[in-house]
């Protein structure tokens, strides 16, 4: 993006808020909550092995912002 003679480019102000970031956590553990349970039936190893790790991660971040 090209800015004019002497305009300062915006700062990272708006580089992302709190409610923007537990937002996205809670979107991550309800998608890795169905795609695990989606692995579990369907028997697809990879699905359980990628979007396991999601689910404690999410809870853990979740666990941790609210301390």
């Amino acid at each position: 993006m090209r800015y004019r003679v002497g305009d300062e480019p915006v700062s990272g102000e708006y580089a992302g808020t709190d409610e923007v970031v537990i937002f996205t956590v809670i979107i991550s553990l309800i998608v890795g909550v169905i795609l695990t349970y989606l692995g579990i039936k369907g028997r697809q190893v990879w699905l359980i092995v990628t979007y396991a790790p999601l689910i404690f991660v999410s809870i853990g971040y979740l666990a941790w912002s609210m301390l």
